[in-house]
């Protein structure tokens, strides 16, 4: 089959549709032919398929040039990635840490504030219980005063409608004497 392809092809070359002799200057194909083969000889001679493939080289080179640095970059690019990932683990790690922390110390916190608050109240409700206490103290000692005075008053006005002048006063130096013997 591909020798008959082949076969086939030649048969239906442009070469074999020109009328007249192939190698002949009339002959357009014949021209083109010798036209081709004279600039390919050209370039050949110049070394132009060298220099192309010293372009396609370099061009290649800085391709791969290109390729190594991309997969530098994202090598780096990875490595960088992965340590803000670690970081951000870390970062996590340290702001779970701070809100137990916080949460600790305001427990803590708390717990003092409790344990203060409930020695104010102890201590406002003892002075309240002083206040108190005192207050008492002065209103029975100001009721005792009262009484004292009522009663001396009381004693003063019966002992006045039923002794004279010179009782009393013996009586009042009599008392006298009595207190200064007992401050003595």
């Amino acid at each position: 089959m591909k020798r008959l392809s082949v076969l086939l092809a030649l048969m239906a070359s442009p070469a074999l549709a020109a009328t007249g002799p192939f190698f002949s200057l009339a002959n357009t194909d014949f021209i083109v032919t010798l036209a081709f083969l004279v600039f390919v000889g050209i370039l050949i001679y110049y070394k132009v398929p060298g220099i192309v493939g010293g372009l396609l080289d370099k061009r290649a080179d800085g391709i791969r040039n290109d390729l190594a640095e991309a997969r530098r970059l994202r090598e780096e690019a990875q490595e960088i990635y992965a340590s803000y990932e670690r970081r951000q683990r870390e970062v996590s790690s340290q702001a779970d840490e701070i809100v137990a922390n916080a949460k600790r110390e305001a427990t803590v916190e708390a717990e003092k504030a409790k344990q203060a608050l409930q020695v104010s109240i102890e201590r406002r409700l003892k002075a309240a219980e002083e206040q108190i206490a005192g207050a008492e103290s002065d209103a029975v000692r100001a009721v005792r005063d009262r009484a004292i005075v009522t009663a001396v008053a009381a004693a003063a006005e019966i002992l006045g409608k039923q002794s004279s002048a010179a009782e009393r006063s013996a009586g009042i130096d009599k008392a006298i004497d009595e207190v200064a013997q007992r401050l003595n």
